[in-house]
């Protein structure tokens, strides 16, 4: 397991991590998500051994990486979200160059070099000039180099970004292979929904402070009743609203011919039990559930940046 307490970095005086805390278990593939300037690659970078942080602690199974930057070198390898320059190398010399830094010789970097090409689909194009390769090619020539030292964690800084479609499903689909082969992955975006695609837990950033994290499933069940109720009503509608003006947990209703949205703070338990109140009282009700909701919505919410633009996507 991965796991980060109280880290802490700031660039002059601006707090880019405040005391951030995230428990990434072996073997996930996992989603860093944010907005732009929440803190996301300075997190990575710290990860990575790449950047000192001011405070707090980095644990891989019990092993502080603070106190052994050698060791963290061993078990991390990471992919930053800018290519670089790299004139005049071919793929396998650029796979031989990052080799040697980490110890590897020739001979042994040129096969796991041409086994790598092969996984991330690459192969037959080990003399090709790296800068004549496309941005998805790029992209995942990058990911080959990171696993050159055989790492058992991938930090992946937004490597989807820019990559049009169909690159961008073949880069996920060598991301769940890696996972299927015991990896642990973690990738950064600012977009939940890619995320959401492969991802097996995912955490939120905003202001360098975790502020959700959880299994797809656990999100997706925050969403679900995070969103208002929509009840169709077949008849007896001003029986339905007098009802549902009595609940306290209700805070709004708008009305649009039989339908009815009900912004209602209750769990699971009380839903049932509004319907069966609805029901008991006469009230035929044709449809009843939360309004089908979105990772990217539940964000805008978590994050204060949603209400003005939600209010008027819901008006009815």
């Amino acid at each position: 397991m991965l796991k980060i307490k109280d880290l802490c970095k700031q660039y002059s005086g601006r707090q880019a991590l405040d005391s951030l805390n995230l428990e990434i278990p072996t073997g996930e593939l996992f989603g860093f998500v944010g907005p732009n300037g929440a803190g996301k690659t300075t997190a990575m970078k710290i990860m990575a051994g790449l950047l000192r942080a001011d405070s707090g602690e980095i644990y891989i199974d019990d092993i502080k990486l603070f106190e052994d930057y050698n060791r963290l070198k061993e078990l991390i390898g990471y992919m930053p979200d800018f290519f670089g320059v790299y004139d005049n190398l071919k793929v396998m010399e650029y796979l031989e160059f990052y080799g040697s830094a980490y110890g590897i010789d020739t001979r042994s970097a040129q096969k796991i070099g041409r086994e790598l090409l092969g996984m991330v689909g690459l192969d037959g194009r080990e003399d090709q000039a790296v800068d004549s390769l496309s941005r998805g090619m790029k992209q995942r020539l990058c990911l080959a180099r990171a696993m050159i030292h055989d790492p058992q964690y991938l930090i992946l800084d937004e490597p989807a970004s820019g990559l049009d479609p169909r690159s961008r499903h073949e880069f996920k689909e060598i991301l769940k292979n890696l996972q299927a082969l015991g990896k642990t992955v973690i990738i950064s975006s600012h977009i939940l929904m890619e995320l959401a695609e492969i991802c097996s837990s995912i955490g939120v950033i905003e202001h360098g402070k975790i502020i959700l994290q959880g299994s797809i499933e656990d999100i997706l069940s925050a969403v679900d009743s995070s969103n208002p109720l929509m009840i169709q009503v077949y008849a007896h509608l001003d029986r339905a609203v007098g009802i549902l003006k009595e609940e306290q947990a209700v805070s709004r209703l708008t009305v649009q011919g039989s339908h009815i949205l009900a912004y209602f703070e209750g769990g699971r338990e009380e839903e049932a039990r509004l319907l069966k109140r609805l029901v008991d009282q006469g009230v035929l009700v044709q449809s009843y559930g939360r309004e089908k909701g979105s990772l990217e919505s539940l964000f805008l919410k978590i994050t204060g940046s949603e209400e003005a633009g939600y209010e008027a996507e819901s008006s009815i």
